[in-house]
């Protein structure tokens, strides 16, 4: 006798989906790329306004972590929400393990990483983030996955770059690297798992580790891009994010200035600047690494420049809608989706003519991740 089961359950591969964040609702909304339409609208996640999401491997279960400390486990093929926990005050963001097994979130409040199972959300591992002669808890930012098991992430108060090894999860290893510089906001791992970079928001540079040679410690980049120049009033932190390496080059935002920074990876030295409308946000490389896609804080947030990689020069300048909050390019990078809260929508381009394909209508989106990102390294 054949059993029937329900043909959303089995009948779609997971490999074209995704979620929007919709930042004021507490809900996200389930996607699709080949025919760019949305499916359901999942509510009950708490505090998305500074949401991120990671995939399980098979792209099917999506884990949210919300700035009220929630950590949700959706299942983007039953459409609904396996389990949500609240595992601090306030958290900034998460990770995956590269087999897959393990959720890293870090937090804010109290400052320090949380490690889950990720069958069952339930809690593997505390790491206070603790440091100074007092031992106070410093907000932690920057969390990547790594290869050989392992999680690396910044201390905001404290000026440092941990990582912990989680060979044996319920015993993590960690090793630690001082005095890296005043205030890193935000890290990127590079797509190799080679570099971690965690940018300095109170002073120039950025903190490069090697993380093939860790015992080589922390080398400082572009230690002076900003000397001399004015720095302008910063409204929104800039991001940075694995997408932002093309070929030989990485491209970052400037704090407090209107420009986009060019390094070398062979030399890790200063390549160029490019002059952009605003104070950058997020700067993401097309997947075939032909342009670099770049959107801005307020004032300059209804817009977007597309770099070309070759000249270093801005080739389109668009105006997706009011607060473009971020850019999400579909695997192959034929199409990007762009979220614009303030105009209540999601715009999807086509990259090579720049012409919108579709929009749909999201309540005050912002975060906008695709399956893909579950076979990405620190994505």
């Amino acid at each position: 006798m054949l059993i029937s089961l329900p043909l959303f359950a089995f009948a779609r591969g997971t490999g074209d989906l995704g979620l929007i964040i919709e930042r004021t609702t507490g809900s996200v909304q389930i996607i699709e790329t080949t025919h760019n339409t949305a499916l359901a609208q999942i509510k009950g996640l708490g505090d998305l306004s500074h949401a991120s999401i990671v995939y399980s491997r098979d792209g099917q279960f999506g884990y949210i972590f919300g700035r009220d400390g929630g950590l949700t486990k959706i299942d983007l093929l039953q459409q609904k929400i396996v389990k949500r926990i609240i595992q601090s005050g306030n958290s900034i963001g998460g990770a995956i393990s590269q087999d897959g097994q393990l959720i890293a979130v870090s937090n804010y409040t109290p400052g320090g990483v949380k490690i889950f199972n990720s069958q069952t959300l339930e809690l593997i591992a505390d790491i206070p983030a603790f440091y100074g002669n007092n031992k106070q808890r410093s907000k932690v930012i920057g969390l990547v996955d790594a290869p050989q098991h392992r999680f690396v992430f910044s201390l905001w108060d404290a000026g440092e770059i941990w990582i912990a090894d989680m060979t044996h999860p319920k015993k993590p290893q960690i090793q630690k690297f001082k005095n890296i510089g005043k205030n890193p906001y935000d890290a990127l791992i590079s797509p190799d798992g080679h570099y971690y970079l965690a940018g300095l928001f109170s002073e120039d540079g950025m903190a490069k580790l090697n993380l093939w040679h860790p015992e080589k410690g922390i080398q400082r980049i572009l230690p002076h891009y900003g000397k001399g120049e004015k720095k302008l009033p910063v409204y929104k932190m800039p991001h940075l994010e694995g997408w932002t390496m093309a070929g030989r080059y990485a491209f970052v935002p400037a704090v407090g200035l209107h420009q986009v920074l060019v390094i070398d990876t062979e030399t890790w030295q200063a390549a160029g600047r490019i002059k952009v409308k605003g104070q950058p946000i997020f700067v993401m490389a097309r997947p075939d690494g032909r342009e670099i896609w770049v959107n801005f804080a307020h004032p300059d947030n209804g817009f977007v420049q597309i770099i070309d990689i070759e000249s270093l020069q801005i080739t389109h300048t668009l105006q997706p809608g009011k607060a473009v909050l971020h850019m999400e390019f579909e695997p192959r990078g034929e199409e990007v989706w762009i979220s614009a809260r303030d105009s209540n929508q999601v715009l999807i381009y086509d990259t090579q003519t720049k012409a919108i394909k579709n929009k749909l209508k999201v309540t005050a989106p912002s975060g906008i991740f695709l399956t893909h990102r579950a076979n990405k390294i620190g994505l």
